[in-house]
């Protein structure tokens, strides 16, 4: 845009970026917001530990003390993921919105998005199982991945 004026879906990943600050995982911190298709923000979500638990940065990373590599046995941690968060606080507000994630989202993840009716994903990081993205693709849910070099001034 010549006016110098960022793109919505810049200006909602900038939010999720800011969001996934509040994370308490020690592997990888990961935002995610929930915008109405008139765009209103409905919830934001960060990853961590479900309430009343320890949180990892306190407590360390099972994942982490397992040697566990990333992708795999996410059954294994506790915390539950940015997009989860995100879901559970927008309830049925998720219909017909788009979900910003600064990740693609998992296949857990990408399920509970279809079932929440989300209309559009946008993220930004890749992951290395992306069973999740065929899945939306398979649903016919509108995927967006943006450039991470357009973030580069915001460290995800």
């Amino acid at each position: 845009m010549g006016d110098g004026r960022i793109s919505k879906d810049r200006y909602f990943m900038n939010i999720a970026i800011e969001v996934s600050r509040r994370s308490t995982c020690s592997r990888r911190q990961i935002g995610a917001i929930i915008v109405s298709d008139v765009g209103e923000i409905k919830s934001t979500g960060y990853n961590g530990n479900p309430r009343g638990l320890p949180h990892c940065d306190e407590v360390g990373c099972i994942r982490d003390q397992l040697g566990i590599p990333s992708g795999t046995r996410l059954e294994t941690c506790t915390a539950v993921h940015a997009e989860q968060n995100a879901l559970i606080q927008a309830g049925t507000n998720s219909r017909g919105s788009t979900l910003y994630s600064t990740i693609v989202p998992c296949p857990i993840c990408a399920r509970m998005i279809l079932n929440a009716q989300v209309a559009r994903v946008v993220y930004i990081g890749s992951y290395s199982d992306l069973a999740g993205l065929d899945l939306l693709k398979q649903a016919r849910v509108e995927v967006l991945r943006m450039d991470p070099k357009d973030f580069e001034d915001k460290p995800i």
